[in-house]
């Protein structure tokens, strides 16, 4: 059986349904491993210090923003947990729109979303069932992994489907795309 990558509850109005988030697709694209030539042996890549070319531990690593001209601004990792968006178990639906208003560029994965328990299965399949059965899509934000996702659930056959979407400043216009012909 799969296993759940993300655990929460989803709510709407005064109902939470407590879900798990399934990843709904497979990568079937073939990955190769480096090897050194005529020995089968795997070469791995090292975090060197680009000036010394001494390698670096994980735990003496920081990131930085480069501010052009050779200057970075740090930030230790404690200072991203502070400003990032949190670990909330919550798939928030804001708002729900016809199925149509969701326009495909703005799709990026698709999840299965599951009641985490079969004493969940009825308001699950209720709220499932008013989705298809108005044609409608819900709207919502969660965090996942550190970053907060907007994404659209909607009916499909004895599930509720999770789309992540692009925000709106993430998808190009098509006229400066090159997309759009005059």
């Amino acid at each position: 059986m799969a296993r759940a990558i993300w655990s929460g509850v989803l709510t709407f109005g005064l109902v939470t349904v407590p879900v798990q988030l399934f990843t709904a697709t497979d990568d079937h694209t073939v990955h190769f491993h480096q090897l050194q030539r005529n020995t089968s042996d795997r070469v791995r890549y090292q975090r060197a210090n680009e000036r010394t070319g001494k390698e670096v531990g994980y735990e003496d690593i920081v990131k930085g923003y480069d501010l052009g001209g050779g200057d970075y601004v740090m930030v230790e990792p404690e200072e991203l947990d502070e400003i990032a968006p949190g670990k909330s178990q919550v798939i928030k639906i804001s708002g729900f729109v016809d199925l149509e208003q969701v326009e495909p560029v703005y799709s990026d994965k698709t999840y299965y979303l599951a009641p985490k328990g079969e004493e969940y299965t009825k308001v699950y399949e209720l709220l499932r069932a008013a989705l298809e059965k108005e044609n409608k899509t819900g709207v919502a934000t969660f965090v996942m992994r550190g970053k907060q996702y907007l994404v659209a659930l909607r009916a499909q056959e004895e599930v509720l489907v999770l789309h992540t979407l692009h925000w709106a400043d993430e998808v190009r216009d098509p006229h400066t795309a090159g997309a759009a012909q005059p």
